[in-house]
């Protein structure tokens, strides 16, 4: 989902979407992208304003050369998260899904494998993160043995400070969950409506992000600086890149060693391309 009009970051999205800004050497939406990698997923719909869709088919393409099928669909006005639902219906057919918001970056050991294999079509799955700020994000509070029991949209007072990341998976109710869904006092479709559905019914999975793994929500100037030097550190010291389709589709086997020297082959000479060229 990389809709929205990014008017937490004007100017800078006067003329380009957020979710093309850069987050340290890499567009913003290479990281969410590559989290759904590491999760399985490679048919993937983005969603965005009219005007800006032209902007990631340049970017990304139709997705062959990471072994992804990426399509494009237009949501036409702002109308919330939860709108990309009916917008994108048709490309997922109605099965379970995974839907990520363009704008989260998701970071820690083993968080591919943990993201991966532990929905299992049944419910719905969220992931959960401590905070210090709970008033600016959905907040889920949890009973002692882990089992959700509310859901917040941005709380003045709460007795949790468990976030909610914008990574979130689905079975096939969604669909017909998501056609009850009405607008909010903000005239949106709030993707909190979708998951109090689930909450009602019994089938809201919640997952705790493990003491070491990183959310960061790069929606606003000071959120996308912080990222920006996360990232940047992290890439220093540790000698490799967070976010690279290209190395992640070719360590997750979607595409062989042909494949990747021919892709990295088109790219113009920079650090970029140099960081992919020792990878073989």
């Amino acid at each position: 989902m990389a809709g929205g009009t990014g008017s937490r970051l004007w100017p800078l999205t006067s003329v380009i979407n957020k979710h093309l800004l850069p987050i340290h050497d890499k567009p913003m939406i290479y990281y969410p992208l590559t989290s759904m990698m590491f999760a399985g997923v490679t048919d993937i719909a983005i969603v965005s304003s009219p005007i800006h869709l032209n902007q990631f088919r340049t970017l990304l393409g139709d997705g062959s050369q990471w072994g992804l099928r990426l399509e494009y669909f237009p949501q036409k006005n702002p109308g919330g998260i939860a709108q990309s639902f009916s917008i994108a219906r048709e490309f997922c057919k109605e099965e379970p899904v995974c839907l990520a918001l363009g704008d989260n970056v998701l970071f820690g050991t083993g968080l591919g494998r943990s993201i991966n294999s532990n929905f299992d079509n049944q419910g719905a799955q969220i992931f959960a993160y401590p905070v210090s700020n709970p008033s600016s994000f959905g907040i889920v509070d949890l009973d002692e043995s882990g089992h959700p029991q509310s859901i917040v949209e941005k709380p003045k007072v709460t007795s949790s400070n468990l976030a909610i990341p914008g990574f979130y998976f689905f079975d096939s109710t969604v669909w017909n969950k998501a056609e009850q869904l009405k607008p909010s006092p903000r005239n949106e479709l709030e993707i909190t409506d979708v998951l109090k559905h689930y909450l009602t019914d019994g089938s809201l999975k919640v997952v705790q992000l493990e003491r070491g793994t990183v959310w960061l929500d790069a929606g606003t100037i000071e959120n996308l600086m912080s990222a920006s030097e996360f990232v940047r550190v992290i890439e220093l010291r540790q000698g490799f890149k967070l976010g690279c389709p290209e190395e992640i589709a070719l360590r997750l086997g979607l595409i062989d060693q042909g494949d990747f020297r021919r892709l990295v082959s088109r790219i113009p000479q920079s650090e970029y391309k140099d960081y992919l060229n020792q990878l073989t």
